[in-house]
């Protein structure tokens, strides 16, 4: 799993969202550390982070569960965590889970 910050130490001015481009897999080797560098993130963040999830090619069970925590902990923080551009496969994922209707998508 590769993340790429495209705004890091919070870069981002305040009315800009902070985008992380995420490549690779979502499972559960690869969450435990990208949890961990996801909150090093948020802490820093505008009040939008948003996630890209083009570069994603597979999400299990902790790939679902890791941004379900993610998203509580933003909501913690009064900042919004919105996904963007999930492959089709990941994309299906989030339907059958219900997750597509609680996360906000940007174009």
């Amino acid at each position: 799993m590769t993340v790429t910050d495209t705004a890091p130490l919070g870069g981002a001015g305040p009315a800009e969202p902070t985008i992380v481009q995420l490549s690779g897999e979502l499972d559960l080797v690869t969450c435990p550390a990208l949890h961990e560098e996801l909150l090093h993130v948020l802490r820093s963040s505008s009040r939008m982070l948003v996630l890209d999830l083009s570069g994603v090619t597979f999400c299990d069970a902790c790939g679902l569960s890791l941004l379900i925590d993610l998203q509580q902990c933003a909501r913690q923080r009064g900042i919004i965590l919105a996904l963007t551009q999930p492959r089709p496969c990941v994309s299906r994922l989030l339907h059958i889970s219900g997750l597509d209707r609680t996360f906000p998508f940007v174009v």
